[in-house]
């Protein structure tokens, strides 16, 4: 991370000097693919061994059977955020990394 912590009415906050929020991106390691829909993300996490959970119409979200771990993600890709893109990078670990636009 690079920027520049500023103290201010008693919260630390990391600033990024001006240059406005980053935009992130979540790539696939193994074949350097954007994701860039849930259809390219859908195809790769079944690949891992994922599969789809329909228990909430609300929400997209994948189990893998060996684990505990749930992905739950929007419907709407445009809703796709990095706190989601880190949720799938923590529960698939070497296989995805989220980067700067």
């Amino acid at each position: 991370m690079s920027g520049v912590w500023v103290f201010k009415n008693g919260v630390v906050r990391l600033e990024n000097g001006g240059e406005g929020p980053r935009r992130k991106v979540m790539v696939h390691v193994a074949s350097g693919e954007a994701i860039t829909s849930y259809e390219v993300l859908e195809r790769i996490l079944f690949s891992l061994g994922w599969e789809r959970y329909y228990d909430d119409p609300e929400l997209l979200q994948f189990h893998k059977r060996s684990t505990v771990h749930l992905i739950s993600l929007p419907t709407d890709f445009n809703k796709f955020k990095s706190i989601h893109m880190y949720d799938i990078v923590v529960k698939n670990r070497n296989e995805f990394e989220v980067r700067d636009m």
